[in-house]
């Protein structure tokens, strides 16, 4: 049976505190405010203390440990002073949901929206999200993703140094704002996503050593301890996480969540975390009755992920898969390698063209690249999670530069046509759309100055191959300001459009039934530069021709000779000639119909 973590009410409405403390023999529960109160707390054989309190929501405490030192709650559902601070209590019950008749989206209409809670608006908040909803329906965008929200150190941090896995983050707004966020894109159509960490613990603010149990004592990661898996005396950090993640979904309505790198997690247990992760979602689908998505960060192509538990995989229903990125990045960007797997122009994006990836491997088979003559088996695309840039790849770029300030406007649109018109998941970063002008750095905000120097000079290390002179110093509180994406208006109108018809052309071959892999022959035409689409579904058929970037050797211009009646789109670089369809080094044609043949 699984084990409960936090404080919850009891019928009487007072307040049960339990808490998992392996490593103690005593524990005080201590209650701030006016009337500060210590209650000594009760404990079972097997080190689970709890202690009841008449105590109203909104409610400081912390547990006083052996070492006479108070600390928060592992399973503490707010820190509104931080990872240092008291916990608080929180009635699970207190908000009022609207969204009943909320019955998810299904995976096949996704149509994801990555953003980061703290720079999508200039306020940074959850609620003030909430008004630039209407900018993503009017998109097209029927998913949002939200970094990581578990509680991290400082003033701000991308999400991924979470401490407090259970309660969201306090710079952002209190719980029942997120919910109120949650329940108004649930009103307005739109599926929400919660990304979560579960291969580490942040470096600042873990205070969970002294309880015992949660914290790995023979794994350790290069970004904090590891969450204790597998080994003696696993099963409560075990069952913390799928109680987790069934959190996440139950009590804040969230429709899926990514886990992020789960290559990293550290367990060699005979059933890896993921597999419990992938049980309870089966299980919470069966109850809830709405559709729900777990998503799983791979870096590669890993086909156990997506397999189903009764044969024999770990239920999950799609996967981030970079391949996509990093071979479109070595036509746009080949001299610049964002990746420890090196990819290779040509070879590469025609490998993702045809099968949908590039490296594969699993948790028991290595990682490693699969050539097209080894295996042309096709990946299933419709559970790919395709992007041109996202938070690590804008980031990991010491300028925190976009595509198109990389490469320009028409290859950013030309990669964008290739990604919307891939029958794979797509993802757009925030601002991506109206090309915003703002950078998005790596941020972070620890106090600690060892720890502080540490993170400088490992990122210069991590990314040897750029110039760190002169950057902006990811500590700073200008890299998370300068990083806030600004306004629509304020972008570029023109890929703005361009935006909206691709993701309306997607919508519109989905509902012809033109839009799935089983339909799809595409291939990389070398001599051209050029990807090459083309479906086929019973009498309809469509096309896309795209260049993405000039080349050398590559032809200065390509023909694309149309096959009889062809009805094109407007999604067209450059503009039109209605007598003569030649691209140049960068272009993109989009039709219905049959294209006969391209020559250079």
């Amino acid at each position: 049976m699984l084990r409960t973590f936090g404080p919850r009410r009891l019928e009487d409405g007072r307040v049960l505190f339990t808490v998992h403390a392996p490593a103690c023999e005593r524990l005080v529960l201590r209650i701030e405010g006016e009337q500060e109160q210590e209650l000594p707390m009760d404990a079972t054989a097997d080190h689970v203390f709890t202690a009841v309190a008449d105590v109203p929501p909104g409610t400081r405490y912390w547990f006083r440990v052996p070492d006479g030192n108070p600390r928060p709650d592992p399973a503490s559902r707010f820190q509104p002073d931080g990872v240092h601070g008291p916990s608080q209590w929180i009635d699970p019950a207190a908000y009022d949901w609207k969204d009943q008749t909320w019955a998810g989206l299904p995976k096949e209409e996704m149509i994801l929206y990555e953003l980061h809670v703290g720079t999508f608006t200039k306020e940074g908040t959850y609620l003030a999200a909430i008004d630039r909803l209407k900018e993503l329906v009017e998109l097209g965008i029927t998913a949002i993703e939200i970094m990581p929200v578990a509680q991290s150190a400082g003033r701000w941090n991308w999400g991924y140094d979470g401490t407090n896995f259970f309660a969201p983050r306090n710079t952002f707004g209190t719980p029942d704002e997120l919910k109120q966020l949650v329940d108004a894109a649930h009103q307005r159509g739109i599926a929400m996503i919660l990304d979560v960490v579960y291969n580490h613990f942040g470096a600042e603010g873990n205070y969970l050593h002294p309880f015992g149990g949660y914290v790995s004592p023979t794994h350790q990661t290069v970004w904090g301890d590891a969450p204790h898996l597998d080994g003696d005396d696993c099963e409560m950090m075990r069952d913390y996480i799928v109680a987790n993640v069934r959190y996440w979904i139950e009590e804040f309505h969230f429709d899926g969540l990514r886990l992020d790198a789960t290559h990293c997690i550290l367990d060699e247990s005979d059933s890896h975390i993921v597999a419990d992760v992938g049980k309870a979602f089966d299980q919470m689908q069966a109850d809830l009755r709405r559709e729900l998505h777990l998503i799983a960060e791979s870096n590669i192509y890993d086909p156990d992920l997506l397999r189903s538990l009764d044969a024999g995989g770990y239920g999950f229903d799609a996967i981030w898969c970079d391949d996509f990125l990093h071979a479109v990045a070595a036509e746009t960007r080949p001299e610049e390698q964002m990746s420890d797997r090196r990819y290779l122009p040509g070879e590469d994006i025609d490998s993702v063209l045809r099968r949908g990836y590039v490296f594969r491997g699993t948790f028991e088979e290595s990682r490693r690249r699969i050539p097209l003559a080894e295996d042309e088996a096709v990946a299933d695309w419709e559970s790919l999670i395709f992007s041109i840039q996202n938070h690590d790849f804008i980031g990991n770029h010491p300028d925190g530069r976009r595509l198109h300030q990389v490469t320009s406007h028409d290859a950013h649109r030309a990669a964008a046509a290739l990604m919307c018109l891939l029958p794979a998941i797509p993802m757009l970063f925030m601002g991506e759309e109206f090309a915003s002008d703002k950078p998005f750095y790596f941020f972070a905000d620890f106090g600690d100055a060892h720890l502080r120097d540490a993170v400088e000079k490992g990122r210069r290390r991590e990314y040897p191959q750029h110039d760190w002179t002169d950057t902006v110093s990811c500590l700073s509180k200008a890299a998370f300001r300068k990083s806030q994406i600004g306004l629509r208006e304020k972008g570029s109108a023109e890929t703005l459009q361009w935006y909206r018809e691709l993701i309306g052309l997607r919508k519109k071959w989905r509902k012809q039934g033109l839009f799935a892999g089983a339909n799809l022959q595409a291939r990389w035409d070398a001599l051209a530069h050029a990807a090459i689409l083309q479906y086929q579904h019973g009498s309809d058929a469509a096309f896309a021709v795209i260049r993405l970037a000039a080349s050398e050797g590559a032809a200065a211009d390509v023909h694309v000779e149309l096959a009889g009646d062809v009805q094109l789109s407007q999604c067209a670089l450059p503009m039109r000639d209605p007598n003569c369809w030649a691209l140049g080094t960068l272009g993109v044609i989009v039709g219905e119909g049959q294209i006969r043949g391209i020559s250079v």
